[in-house]
């Protein structure tokens, strides 16, 4: 894969959830890489409510990374 990830650094934690989103669909596209079998199985978690709260759960641990890098925004000027 072409390298994406330039920096964690964003500059609104909206933005760093955004971010948190890019990091989990690049990791399951890291995991599984063809797109065919991805679209394959996505009827089949899109109605998991197990799997949907995985999901939610990986977002939220990469926004806990990207916030952290980001002093979680606070300005200590």
């Amino acid at each position: 894969m072409d390298a994406w990830l330039k920096s964690l650094k964003t500059k609104t934690p909206q933005e760093g959830f955004e971010l948190a989103i890019q990091l989990a669909q690049k990791g399951v596209q890291y995991t599984q890489p063809s797109e065919q079998i991805r679209k394959k199985l996505r009827p089949k978690y899109a109605k998991d409510p197990n799997s949907l709260s995985f999901a939610s759960q990986v977002i939220a641990i990469n926004f806990q990374t990207v916030a952290a890098a980001n002093n979680y925004w606070n300005d200590k000027r």
